[in-house]
């Protein structure tokens, strides 16, 4: 499990070559796979793995699971873990480097901050600039100290106290990371550590501490407001058969695509549902996108359906702030959808994508008017004013950042614009989404070198 960030870039282009078809499944779920790794490392015996992402991201986070004693090895399709036992991670003799996961790194914090020992986490320059003080304030509330050299940014030290003190912690952001950290860091702390979260996100977490074994209590009240209570130090046990779903983050640039390219009709398969996740497709269908939810079904404990997309005439929408926490991942291909759909799309509630791989919204932004795309950026929203046809739309060189969403949503673009779409570098697709060119030059897509 090794990463690379040091090759030179790669820049991209992506142009329209016709209508994409066929039937595809995309890879495993990211949130779910990173907490595989954590969960399955930490739980006493055997879990063994299917469906999971092979992503960078997420094969930093096995590779810190396996320097704190973890046995992780991947047999045929399968990733076997055998877990250490709930308290009885071993202090890291290395650094912990991340890479750009900032899932990975942010829960692994979470996990480790409770243990009496040291643990240093690095990762690439683009996860060194991103802010961690969301995560540390907790932790410091339970009696973690932070050694940085920049305040609360990579490369970091987590020492953990003797013995941690259970908090109750209300989450100031829709953020289901700083929910996750703090229940993570609940699991070696006695008592009962508590989580309040004014707006619900994705809650895999909770459902997989559950499904590992751990004492967990969701109330929700009349204003939605949720508490969690974990209760500290119980046993997690290996779950034998643990099957991944379909990531819906990575589904949907191949469900945009499908939507924008003419005459286009794709099928992907074994997309999650869960309804913390499904934001995109609930704006998408708004918008006039047809797109059928086939065979619903139960996978891993989580709700997931094959998704039949069909090219369709777009309409602008006013997407609410509070639909933000189900889809934060995809408003930069939601954008792309946008550019080709009748009228105006104004998206409300963004601040959180000011602190992601880069500066999403500035990203997605500057993408757009690099492409022709008329549009308008405020603090915490973006408006898109589209051009059904696509005319006019496309040629531009879209700066990524290194972050891998802004490098794919650009790509789906230039599937259906005038002129094709470069973006400057596509390594970082590989850190989350490394079957991405594949799937596409398989529906028909065309992607090449770009100069």
């Amino acid at each position: 499990m090794t990463a690379d960030h040091e090759s030179p870039p790669r820049p991209l282009a992506a142009r329209r070559t016709g209508a994409l078809a066929g039937t595809v499944t995309v890879p495993g779920d990211k949130s779910i796979s990173h907490r595989a790794f954590l969960f399955g490392g930490l739980a006493s015996g055997r879990t063994r793995v299917t469906g999971l992402l092979e992503g960078e991201d997420v094969l930093a986070t096995g590779r810190a699971m396996r320097q704190m004693g973890a046995r992780i090895e991947r047999e045929g399709e399968a990733w076997v873990i055998d877990g250490v036992g709930n308290g009885c991670l071993l202090e890291p003799e290395g650094v912990l480097d991340f890479g750009n996961a900032g899932t990975g790194s942010r829960l692994t914090m979470g996990l480790v901050g409770t243990y009496n020992f040291s643990a240093t986490f690095v990762g690439d320059a683009s996860l060194s600039s991103r802010p961690m003080g969301r995560v540390l304030d907790p932790l410091r509330e339970m009696g973690t100290q932070v050694l940085a050299r920049s305040r609360d940014r990579l490369p970091l030290t987590l020492q953990g106290p003797p013995v941690a003190a259970p908090i109750r912690y209300r989450v100031p952001m829709a953020s289901a990371q700083v929910k996750s950290a703090v229940l993570l860091a609940g699991l070696n702390t006695p008592g009962i550590t508590t989580v309040v979260e004014p707006v619900m996100t994705r809650d895999h977490t909770e459902k997989m501490l559950e499904g590992f074994g751990a004492t967990v209590e969701v109330e929700t009240d009349a204003a939605g407001v949720r508490t969690i209570r974990l209760h500290g130090q119980g046993d997690l046990r290996g779950v034998p058969d643990f099957v991944v779903p379909g990531d819906p983050s990575s589904a949907a640039f191949l469900v945009v695509a499908a939507l924008i390219v003419p005459g286009s009709d794709v099928t992907i398969r074994n997309a999650l549902m869960n309804p913390t996740r499904t934001g995109l497709v609930e704006t998408l269908r708004e918008m006039g996108g047809d797109i059928a939810i086939l065979d619903r079904r139960l996978s891993g404990g989580e709700e997931v359906a094959d998704l039949r997309v069909r090219h369709s005439a777009l309409r602008g929408v006013d997407v609410p702030a509070a639909r933000a926490p189900s889809m934060i991942d995809e408003y930069p291909v939601l954008a792309v959808a946008a550019a080709f759909a009748e009228g105006v799309t104004r998206m409300n509630g963004l601040e959180e994508l000011r602190v992601k791989e880069s500066d999403r919204l500035a990203a997605v932004a500057a993408g757009l008017q690099a492409n022709g795309v008329p549009h308008e950026e405020g603090p915490d929203w973006l408006t898109v004013t589209g051009r059904p046809d696509g005319s006019r739309l496309g040629g531009g060189r879209v700066a990524t950042h290194l972050d891998h969403r802004i490098a794919m949503s650009f790509l789906v673009m230039g599937l259906a614009t005038e002129t094709p779409v470069t973006v400057d570098d596509a390594r970082m697709i590989a850190t989350s989404f490394p079957e991405f060119e594949g799937l596409v030059e398989t529906l028909g897509g065309t992607l090449e070198p770009a100069g």
